[in-house]
């Protein structure tokens, strides 16, 4: 008995196995007899297939882009003087007092570093080039905590004595000493009325072309000022530990410059992972419209494929009606149209996924030379498979009319068709 089950089984299974080939068979034939409306046909997917590959590959540059750019600054958190009046209520200076009153916060704590800002304008001079700069004065940990680099010499220290040095931003530096800015390490500079040391000059990062940092004291001495400052700046233990930082400081400043509405302090509290997490909405939003134009291109592939089986149904009626003659079932039909569509969506999805990994590989390769700040666009394989199988759905289900329609055909009706 058992034997018996088994061989049923075998047989069916090879019986199964013959119908689809047979089925793929007849498909594959139908195909070829029509080569250049098949591959025509095809184009829609093809390009819906790569458009989503290529498209979600560049986002995911544009994201990687981003968060190797800010990622290291998201940690940071910039406290600034309220510009004009408050209203019921006396604005207070940011000062050092209040720099030492973070410092002396309670253990253990979120925040890692509190760094002083004392910003102003001053024209830059070297024999007769000028330059409008951009002055910071800070301490000597200034560039870890903005994720600045030097390109040449070295940052000051943090000397009590009132230091006469400055690092010059990129623009800055070659504007004074022309493209060989190795040069302009050891000479002077003057800022405002004041002569200054070059001892470093700043790397290229987008944020600081038209800026120079002097120690504290030294932009004090150029701007007025006993302990004044623009601006803190904290930094966090992590990006995952801003908000306990925000509200480790709040109440430290609060306290002292004796705030008790929130909506009437005189200091502001900015922080980079506010604006991180608010272009990664940006960037999840981006990444859905892109998704939608390629589902947009695939749709219309498949409106494609739906248009040219309606046309094949109709140019092979008098077969249908002979194969119904002569004994073929109405699911048999069915299944041979269907196959047809889905092979078409197929094989459209199959040379779409060569084009759209072809054309992402070719962006990482250029987009490096051409925008090296963008980020290297990768492969999603999620979105390759993603893309395959709805161009295999888009096949089905633009075949599912043709194919209802052909095996509905009555044979009678179907051979009378000229």
């Amino acid at each position: 008995m058992r034997r018996a089950t088994g061989q049923i089984f075998a047989d069916w299974k090879w019986t199964a196995i013959m119908s689809i080939t047979q089925t793929c068979a007849s498909a594959a034939r139908s195909l070829h007899a029509h080569k250049l409306r098949s591959i025509l046909t095809t184009f829609g997917i093809v390009i819906g297939v790569a458009a989503v590959i290529l498209l979600v590959g560049l986002g995911d540059g544009l994201r990687e882009g981003y968060q190797t750019a800010y990622a290291p600054m998201a940690s940071q958190i910039t406290l600034s003087k309220v510009k004009g009046s408050v209203v019921g209520g006396q604005t207070h200076d940011l000062t050092d007092l209040d720099v030492k009153a973070l410092e002396d916060r309670a253990q253990p704590s979120a925040v890692a570093t509190v760094t002083p800002v004392v910003s102003g304008q001053a024209m830059a001079t070297y024999e007769q080039a000028k330059y409008q700069a951009d002055v910071t004065g800070s301490t000597s940990d200034y560039l870890t905590i903005t994720d600045q680099e030097l390109a040449q010499g070295e940052m000051f220290g943090d000397r009590p004595s009132n230091q006469r040095v400055v690092v010059l931003g990129p623009d800055i530096a070659t504007a004074l000493f022309g493209t060989s800015t190795h040069s302009a390490v050891g000479e002077q500079v003057r800022l405002g009325r004041e002569n200054f040391t070059v001892i470093g000059v700043l790397a290229s990062s987008g944020q600081n072309k038209d800026n120079v940092v002097v120690p504290l004291k030294a932009a004090r001495s150029l701007f007025g000022g006993a302990d004044r400052l623009d601006q803190i700046i904290v930094k966090a233990v992590g990006p995952n530990r801003v908000k306990a930082a925000v509200d480790e400081i709040t109440p430290v400043l609060d306290e002292r410059h004796l705030i008790k509405d929130p909506s009437k302090r005189d200091y502001r509290v900015k922080n980079m992972q506010d604006r991180v997490d608010k272009m990664n909405d940006t960037l999840s939003f981006l990444s859905i419209f892109i998704i939608a134009i390629g589902a947009i291109s695939l749709i219309v592939g498949g409106l494609g494929v739906a248009n040219i089986m309606l046309v094949s149904v109709t140019e092979r009626t008098r077969e249908i009606g002979i194969r119904k003659a002569i004994g073929a079932r109405s699911a048999a039909i069915m299944k041979q149209f269907l196959t047809e569509a889905t092979v078409l969506a197929g094989l459209g999805g199959l040379v779409g996924i060569g084009v759209g990994v072809g054309l992402t590989l070719a962006a990482a390769r250029l987009m490096p030379h051409i925008a090296p700040k963008y980020g290297t666009p990768t492969v999603n394989s999620a979105a390759v498979a993603i893309a395959f199988m709805v161009s295999l759905v888009i096949g089905l289900v633009a075949g599912g009319y043709p194919a209802w329609r052909a095996a509905r055909l009555r044979p009678v009706e179907a051979l009378r068709f000229q």
